[in-house]
């Protein structure tokens, strides 16, 4: 039998304005799905896009794709969940910015019991990007200098962790001393704050003119010149994100004249796209996280009713590490 429920849902593309808590009605979860009571949200970037209409999708429709919490009900064909398993998802259909929502079970892993459920909404999604990243697009085998752009943000912090404690020296690019600070803290071998210094020149400086073997850049239009300036001779610029906005009008010669350079633009969902996959993922993550050789930093939370005031400090990056929204 269906049920009312708050949820976030926009019937236009805009500002955060759009973003309107509604009741919407919550059908008993269908053969392949689980009903989810969730206690925190993960507030991403993505998330912007689907509101401004950069990742089109139709409308109205809700918002987000991460998050944790309880299972509430589980459908006829659900095997491997059960009413009252602790649960956390990277990666579902938009809809995430809400009480309670049903989620197809096959992008649901159990949380151990010592992940809180804001720790693990703060960093499904993030830590399964750095898992993927470090672990599958570039396998790093430790000893290796890298450049990642935006160590400060929620990816990012993770990022820095995770390098240190695969033995990875990370050369990370920030935009205040605040943040350079930050990311230091969290493992960044060095820090390069470009609203002061050049990001090409310092690299080279810190490498001994060597560069380094691959640059992951979720900043996009801005940083990909500088990056790709920044990569030896057969490395490998990972384009996974577009912060500043797109990179558009690339002509591939570029790649041969900087040194026969590879690139790709990589997504999660590739990575992890059986339960076999999500859950090998999401066991390293956990694992990390168990150990303390990550901890998740929460900066921001904001009730589900402040979603629009949440983006806009996110997009205008007045945030530091992971923002989620709470239910609890």
């Amino acid at each position: 039998m269906a049920r009312t429920v708050k949820a976030i849902q926009i019937e236009q593309h805009g500002g955060p304005e759009v973003l309107k808590l509604v009741d919407v009605e919550l059908a008993p979860p269908a053969a392949n799905e689980v009903t989810v009571r969730q206690h925190a949200v993960g507030l991403n970037f993505i998330d912007i896009y689907y509101r401004t209409g950069l990742y089109p999708h139709p409308l109205p429709h809700g918002l987000g794709n991460e998050g944790a919490g309880v299972v509430e009900a589980v459908g006829s064909g659900v095997k491997h969940l059960k009413v009252g398993d602790r649960v956390a998802y990277a990666q579902s259909p938009l809809g995430a910015y809400a009480e309670v929502r049903n989620v197809p079970a096959a992008v649901l892993v159990k949380l151990p019991k010592n992940i809180a459920f804001d720790e693990a909404a703060a960093m499904m999604l993030k830590g399964l990007t750095v898992q993927y990243l470090f672990r599958q697009t570039y396998r790093l085998q430790g000893g290796e200098t890298i450049l990642f752009h935006a160590a400060a943000g929620g990816v990012g912090l993770i990022a820095c962790q995770w390098a240190k404690a695969l033995g990875v020296k990370l050369i990370g690019t920030v935009s205040s001393p605040e943040k350079a600070e930050l990311a230091l803290k969290h493992g960044a071998w060095k820090i390069i704050d470009y609203s002061r210094e050049n990001i090409v020149e310092r690299v080279m400086d810190l490498t001994g003119g060597k560069k380094v073997p691959v640059v992951y850049d979720s900043v996009g239009k801005d940083t990909w010149e500088a990056s790709l300036d920044c990569i030896e001779p057969r490395g490998l610029m990972v384009s996974f994100g577009n912060a500043s906005g797109p990179v558009t009008g690339v002509n591939l010669g570029i790649l041969s004249q900087k040194g026969s350079l590879y690139v790709t633009r990589p997504t999660l969902g590739t990575h992890i796209n059986t339960p076999e996959k999500l859950k090998a993922a999401s066991d390293e993550l956990f694992d990390l996280v168990s150990k303390k050789k990550i901890k998740i930093a929460i900066s921001q939370r904001y009730p589900l009713a402040r979603a629009g005031e949440a983006q806009t400090a996110l997009a205008a990056r007045k945030t530091t590490g992971a923002t989620v929204l709470t239910l609890d």
